[in-house]
């Protein structure tokens, strides 16, 4: 490949650093996200694959860096390919450009897979956790937006039907998702 070499770097949160991932390696432009893995709405995600051109060879320090989900790690690795960016995990040592083995792409979906269990195992963990401080009374979940009678105003207005839940949530100041919470509760 004769085009530019594009690093993609990924931590889950914003106290995490991605300064080891691609230490000492050679690129040209880096996008950096402070997102979830769990799918591609990653907004440097989105745009470091805009970026590349058919030439260029999208850095990954691992395959868990760039998706935690097996379909969309599969999914952007074939995407790319098919436009002739080579795909470069570091960690791996593997390089996908399209005319890959068979044995590349074992490891491509095995690997992937198995970050794909790492998620699961951690929102496993995390729901045990919760559910353990729940029973002890330590967790009590987020509180409420709106007071309970701003609540009743709310299911009342949007029981009336005379204006959006869009305009409605605006209103109040709460997500549509929020709305809707509280329309059902």
């Amino acid at each position: 490949m004769t085009g530019q070499r594009i690093a993609y770097k990924r931590v889950s949160t914003l106290q995490q650093t991605t300064i080891r991932q691609l230490d000492g390696v050679a690129v040209d432009r880096v996008f950096e996200d402070k997102a979830s893995g769990k799918d591609t709405a990653r907004p440097q995600l989105q745009a470091a694959l805009a970026f590349c051109r058919e030439g260029d060879t999208l850095v990954i320090s691992s395959m868990d860096r760039l998706a935690r989900s097996l379909g969309d790690l599969l999914s952007i690795v074939k995407s790319l390919t098919s436009r002739g960016v080579a795909v470069q995990f570091a960690k791996e040592s593997l390089t996908f450009t399209g005319d890959d083995s068979p044995i590349a792409c074992l490891l491509l979906s095995m690997l992937g897979a198995v970050a794909q269990f790492e998620r699961d195992l951690i929102l496993d963990r995390i729901r045990d956790g919760v559910a353990i401080a729940k029973a002890a009374g330590k967790y009590k979940g987020r509180k409420r937006s709106l007071s309970e009678a701003k609540i009743a105003e709310l299911r009342q207005r949007a029981a009336s039907g005379d204006i959006s839940k869009t305009a409605l949530a605006r209103e109040f100041g709460i997500s549509r998702e929020t709305l809707y919470t509280y329309i059902r509760i």
